[in-house]
């Protein structure tokens, strides 16, 4: 499903959530949607779903606003870092109204992970931990097979154990029947070589929109002495810098190999520092 965001802008009272992005997403993949608390991730994911109305601009879903349109919102699975489900329900009663509502729902996964993660289906979701209540999330996204499926920091409370079983069973549905998902998550390290496109919001904005692999592979840092590496960045593009005790680091978008060609020490960037460079307000 291709997804147009067109001058996408949110305001609550005197604050921007999203200042006027734009951007597609026009085939499957799995994308990282990154940025620093109060970046307005969670703001598009809620419009993009249908859940909160654009102050201006759009979200159009194959040409269609997703808001108020049941045949686009079974389509479209959210899961939240929390308050997914009505508190009193039991989790098979949550597991039931979920397969009415989305008509790829895959039963025999949902059964796997049940047991997966030992929830029991007879357990309210008030009593549950907040690992389990995260558990349930990540089964209600993953069985509901929807096109374009959402998971905004859907692993709160579960052990490092947990979630890479997630990670691996996400990687295995996405390779079985191909989808839109959007991962958004802080802990970028544990799932950065998922990703196949990134997404970086600074302040409503967004800074960054690039393959995942070509980020690997053009970003870096470059050091060595102030000199040196003050002429090799002459005509890059430069991310930021830093000196000390006359040296210095900078890190630069482009081809590796030049640096390499003049004896500069040449080191990749992890997608997590780069979005925390790209992010930094004093840089921005």
């Amino acid at each position: 499903m291709k997804i147009e965001v067109k001058e996408l802008s949110k305001k609550y009272r005197d604050k921007n959530a999203l200042h006027q992005i734009s951007f597609t997403l026009d085939e499957p993949k799995i994308y990282g949607l990154l940025g620093r608390n109060g970046a307005g991730k969670t703001t598009f994911m809620e419009i993009l779903s249908g859940q909160i109305l654009a102050s201006s601009g759009e979200v159009l879903i194959n040409g269609e606003n997703p808001f108020d349109n049941q045949k686009l919102t079974q389509s479209i699975c959210l899961i939240k870092e929390g308050q997914n489900f009505k508190k009193d329900l039991k989790v098979k009663h949550v597991l039931k109204i979920y397969s009415y509502f989305y008509p790829k729902w895959d039963e025999e996964l949902a059964q796997e992970l049940i047991r997966e993660y030992n929830l029991n289906l007879h357990a309210k979701v008030k009593t549950l931990s907040k690992g389990m209540e995260s558990a349930l999330g990540i089964i209600v996204g993953l069985a509901s097979k929807a096109p374009i499926t959402v998971f905004d920091e859907p692993y709160i409370g579960l052990d490092a154990a947990a979630r890479k079983k997630f990670y691996e069973i996400l990687l295995e549905e996405y390779e079985a029947e191909k989808r839109t998902i959007i991962f958004s998550t802080h802990l970028i390290d544990e799932v950065s070589l998922l990703f196949e496109e990134v997404l970086i919001f600074q302040e409503g904005s967004l800074v960054l929109k690039e393959e995942a692999e070509l980020l690997r592979n053009n970003t870096y840092a470059v050091s060595g002495t102030i000199e040196e590496v003050e002429a090799f960045i002459q005509d890059k593009e430069v991310i930021q810098k830093k000196q000390l005790a006359g040296m210095m680091t900078a890190y630069v978008y482009g081809e590796k190999q030049e640096a390499k060609n003049q004896g500069l020490n040449v080191e990749g960037i992890p997608i997590q520092d780069l979005m925390i460079y790209l992010t930094d307000r004093k840089g921005a």
